[in-house]
């Protein structure tokens, strides 16, 4: 499958979120071309503030490989990780993340920290921005339209 692909398929777990009221962000977890897991937020829905759909993507890939070394996986994700999810992805030692949009107010990637290229950081991974990022902003940005009225 294609990058491309795979963000469709994140983007579907985005929409679950979004029907279950969560912030619509999907993740896809690919080991040697193989479906790992699949994932989308659920902060809400778990009363947990680190249920970010990335970081349950990495819980469920780390099971099922019976490892917490994720190398040989490439991490899809609709929206740029926060720090805390791009601290998760280094500790992981994720080979390849791929997101579509950037988070320009917290994003841990590209837009704000810089988490992955700092110089302490003991892992590097390769970064692919902007798959399908106009869908993928849109999703997010018509979610807080709707929720977050003034």
């Amino acid at each position: 499958m294609t990058d491309t692909e795979y963000m469709r398929m994140a983007l579907l777990e985005a929409q679950k979120a979004e029907n279950e009221g969560e912030i619509p962000i999907g993740a896809v977890l690919v080991y040697r071309d193989s479906i790992l897991a699949l994932g989308h937020n659920r902060r809400e829905t778990d009363h947990d503030p680190t249920a970010h759909a990335e970081l349950l993507v990495l819980r469920r890939g780390a099971f099922r490989l019976n490892r917490w070394r994720l190398t040989e996986c490439t991490l899809y994700v609709t929206i740029e990780p926060c720090a805390m999810c791009a601290g998760a992805i280094m500790n992981a030692r994720i080979n390849r993340l791929v997101y579509g949009a950037a988070d320009v107010r917290a994003g841990g990637i590209d837009s704000y920290f810089h988490i992955c290229e700092n110089a302490v950081m003991n892992h590097r991974l390769s970064i692919c921005s902007g798959i399908l990022a106009d869908e993928c902003s849109r999703i997010v940005n018509d979610f807080f339209l709707l929720h977050r009225k003034p």
